[in-house]
């Protein structure tokens, strides 16, 4: 009777996560809830993929052959041994397979995993499998990365496997050169890639590391592209957390948690990612094991409590710490926003069509003619403890000439412009008139209370709503009117009485968003770079300003001069 010593212990791994009996975050939790929901599932005939022992149990042994790179295990000449979580993906990914074909179900794996928790280890395995195990004719891997020492970093462990296992090598008939990796019998290959393969290549597995530090996804879509040819091309994803929310990383980390969520299905992605809860306190030491799976294997709890302790006493290391040994996404470096506490405040359900004839706030930040403008509508409704409840929706406008002109914002503009989340207006600069046509619709659908606009760019604009019957309040981005809404909006976040529709551009605006603090403890929105936008929050924030402040009488003093033809100030 066969044998299955890993496959057991990956199944028992997930089992033991679903029951609790070992500490994960809800994403973990979700991925192996999915395993064994999908076991369940696979004993129905209809159903199109069943679990193959055989498989999974072949990758785990091929893994747990190849000899350690660094470290003690190294230094004593030992083999790997793969941890029951390792052994969970490796089962996952190469053990699930469509009933039809017996090809492999998934075509791509998505790994977020923090610091020395053996991410190389991983990807290391999985190089090696495919170029020399799997089967394939004429294999083709790359280890893909943004700089050469990032790809070397998985390359270079890969390597160093197989220079250590001769026997391996000439059972292949493998060939190691000092930058590649090749089986001239049926011309395989294993190298490490910056930037695009070239044309003609032709991926059967492409090894992405550390996929935050890459600003577009033009590495990652030129390799899926060129695994059209083969049968069962595999994308493996390995990345820690990162600072870029309007990055192709944050994105595919976005999707995968979807899946996970069962809000859009995706049978041929598999995810997983070691993090904490939003409710966890990561200042808390008993958090640190359920962010890290290989906690007092390959990183130990004397390190991660110093690393855990210089987080909270500087705040310079802070985001460092939550990002690579927390795997908790954030933007700037000093952000204003918890993005966790901003993400569980979104509602992908809700529409503006709802909202048809209530009253609401509708400010306009137009920060530059050549780059985004916003248009935020505000509704409130109350909690039932009688508190305000805000809900909001945001309307972005970018001109067509602006596109050529990101930089590292291009590809996250046009796919926002392709989901309909960025409108794009014709020419070189903004279309004021656009964006009052589009002002006079809404104010056909929803009773709008004010129009609260920044007179620096959008006097013109606030005249000709006035003529068209807008209630138009200038709103100066001063710190005296802009602090009281952040603080406003910091409670309502963090108490759960702030809603959004899950807009993905208004999501990465929020994350860009520094605040500036005075002596006197007031604070202002700002942004650490240019590239950073943030003019959706600005919007918002002017609404909410009026909005909490709508029955005090004006302070004349916030304005150093009064708006012609009967402008109310602010």
């Amino acid at each position: 009777m066969a044998s299955y010593p890993n496959v057991n212990a990956a199944n028992k791994y997930a089992r033991d996560v679903v029951a609790g009996r070992i500490l994960a975050c809800k994403e973990v939790r979700q991925a192996c809830q999915r395993h064994i929901d999908d076991l369940k599932k696979s004993k129905a005939k209809n159903y199109p993929y069943r679990f193959d022992k055989d498989a999974a149990e072949k990758v785990a042994v091929f893994g747990q052959l190849l000899p350690h790179t660094k470290g003690k295990w190294a230094q004593k000449q030992e083999r790997i041994k793969l941890e029951p979580w390792q052994l969970f993906i490796f089962s996952c990914v190469f053990g699930w397979l469509r009933k039809k074909s017996g090809l492999r179900r998934f075509t791509e794996a998505y790994c977020e995993i923090p610091r020395k928790n053996g991410k190389s280890v991983i990807a290391a395995v999985v190089g090696n499998y495919m170029f020399c195990a799997d089967g394939e004719y004429g294999a083709e891997v790359y280890c893909g990365a943004t700089t050469e020492k990032q790809a070397w970093e998985v390359f270079r462990p890969a390597k160093l496997m197989l220079e250590k296992t001769p026997a391996l090598r000439q059972a292949a008939g493998i060939e190691i050169m000092a930058k590649n990796i090749s089986s001239p019998a049926d011309g395989s290959r294993f190298e490490p890639l910056i930037g695009n393969p070239g044309d003609g290549s032709s991926p059967s597995c492409a090894l992405i590391d550390e996929y935050h530090e890459h600003d577009t996804p033009e590495q990652y879509d030129t390799m899926l592209t060129g695994m059209g040819a083969r049968e069962q091309g595999l994308m493996f994803i390995i990345t820690t957390a990162g600072f870029n929310l309007a990055g192709p990383c944050y994105d595919k980390r976005r999707q995968a948690q979807q899946m996970l969520d069962g809000v859009m299905p995706n049978d041929e992605l598999f995810a997983i990612i070691y993090t904490i809860d939003p409710d966890d306190d990561w200042q808390d030491p008993s958090i640190l094991r359920k962010a890290n799976p290989n906690y007092g294997v390959s990183v130990f709890d004397e390190f991660l409590l110093k690393q855990q302790r210089d987080a909270i006493r500087y705040p310079s290391r802070t985001n460092a710490f939550l990002t690579k040994h927390l795997n908790v996404w954030v933007s700037a470096r000093t952000a204003w926003l918890n993005m966790a506490d901003w993400h569980s405040c979104g509602d992908g359900s809700l529409t503006l069509d709802q909202f048809v004839g209530r009253e609401c706030w509708a400010a306009i930040d137009l920060a530059s003619k050549t780059d985004i403008a916003d248009v935020a509508l505000l509704f409130r409704d109350q909690t039932e403890t009688g508190k305000d409840k805000w809900i909001v929706f945001c309307r972005h406008y970018l001109p067509e000439g602006a596109i050529e002109r990101a930089g590292n914002n291009r590809a996250a503009y046009e796919t926002w412009q392709n989901s309909g989340h960025l409108t794009i207006t014709d020419g070189e600069e903004i279309d004021f008139d656009q964006i009052r046509e589009e002002v006079k619709d809404l104010a056909s659908l929803f009773q709008i209370i004010e129009v609260p606009y920044d007179p620096w760019r959008a006097t013109q604009l606030a005249h000709q709503l006035m003529k068209d019957g807008a209630e138009i309040v200038e709103y100066r981005n001063t710190v005296q009117n802009m602090s009281p809404p952040m603080r406003e909006m910091e409670a309502a976040i963090t108490g759960k009485r702030f809603v959004h529709s899950e807009d993905p551009v208004l999501t990465w605006m929020a994350s860009n968003v520094v605040a500036k603090t005075d002596a006197k403890e007031n604070i202002y929105p700002r942004k650490e770079r240019n590239e950073n936008k943030i003019d959706g929050i600005v919007a918002i924030l002017m609404a909410l300003g009026r909005a909490i402040n709508s029955d005090a009488p004006t302070d004349p003093s916030l304005s150093d001069h009064i708006a012609e033809h009967g402008i109310r100030t602010l």
